[in-house]
């Protein structure tokens, strides 16, 4: 995300040191990317997936499913050894880049721990077909949660939304504009609350002018009450600062929860003084599902 959004810093800021000529770059900006044009910035995706489950020795079923607008789906359901002692299901949504090889990392832990886990592409990403917009990727969220209410060695009642990054941005949309039968919780890591908070942050205003604010997690994340909501943000989060997360935490109603990770970053803040905040993070998930 980073790289594009310098780009149109340097274009739309350094270049430009009076007002007047900002304004004619941002306009120029919007006519050549288009209204809204700048959103599809926010997505970096692959074909190709760099692991399969199997190298962390973990067995997976290969799936597919239908989003909502019957786009289909692809994904990797992941069971513990010992299925018989499951836990719960755990529906994880990815961030902004790759496919879900390369995202395997998070939620590894969680099938060691007992609980089964749907990580899955969005439309545009590995083996989904479709193509990627905001609105459709939402609406991927929801299908994916509803796709592991049809199976039957799912417990209906005991599944927990987990999105990183991007993936909790939009997840928390999702579930915030209609929310799933069955949800018990849910999970936001390292997630923002506004796009053009994001593309300010990362190209200033003349980056804000590029995007919309439709479908940002802020505008909806109360309507998730009365589902137990737990926002994980790092305090040196470089990508998505730690007051996007305090955003999401304030406009956010009871019951919630916050774990601000001491310098926690992006990536590494459930892994960081031997996964304390893993530990914590796994203690509220048994205790909502108890």
């Amino acid at each position: 995300m980073k790289r594009i959004w310098v780009v149109l810093l340097l274009v739309g800021g350094l270049w430009a040191d009076e007002p007047a000529e900002k304004d004619v770059l941002s306009g120029f900006l919007r006519k050549v990317i288009g209204k809204g044009g700048g959103d599809r910035l926010f997505y970096y995706p692959t074909r190709t997936a760099p692991d399969l489950p199997t190298k962390y020795g973990v067995t997976y079923e290969n799936v597919t499913f239908p989003s909502e607008d019957k786009t289909k789906l692809h994904g990797w359901f992941l069971k513990p050894e010992r299925e018989t002692l499951v836990r719960g299901t755990v529906v994880f949504h990815h961030g902004n880049a790759g496919s879900i090889g390369y995202h395997l990392p998070f939620v590894v832990w969680l099938v060691r721990e007992g609980y089964q886990v749907l990580l899955y592409d969005y439309r545009g990403y590995g083996k989904s077909e479709g193509t990627i917009a905001r609105k459709g990727l939402v609406e991927d969220t929801r299908a994916a949660i509803v796709y592991v209410r049809t199976r039957k060695d799912v417990d209906v009642q005991k599944i927990i939304s987990y999105g990183h990054s991007l993936g909790g941005a939009k997840s928390l949309a999702g579930l915030g504009e209609k929310m799933v039968s069955g949800v018990k919780g849910v999970i936001c890591f390292a997630g923002f609350a506004s796009y053009q908070d994001m593309a300010r942050r990362f190209a200033g205003q003349t980056g804000a002018n590029l995007v919309t604010d439709d479908h940002s997690p802020r505008d909806v994340v109360a309507q998730i009450s009365p589902v137990p909501l737990l926002i994980v943000h790092g305090r040196a989060d470089r990508t998505v600062p730690l007051e996007q997360g305090e955003l999401l935490y304030k406009k956010a109603k009871e019951p919630k929860t916050i774990f601000r990770v001491p310098e926690g970053g992006h990536t590494r803040a459930l892994w960081m003084n031997d996964g304390e905040y893993r530990k914590r993070v796994l203690a509220w998930m048994n205790e909502i599902l108890a």
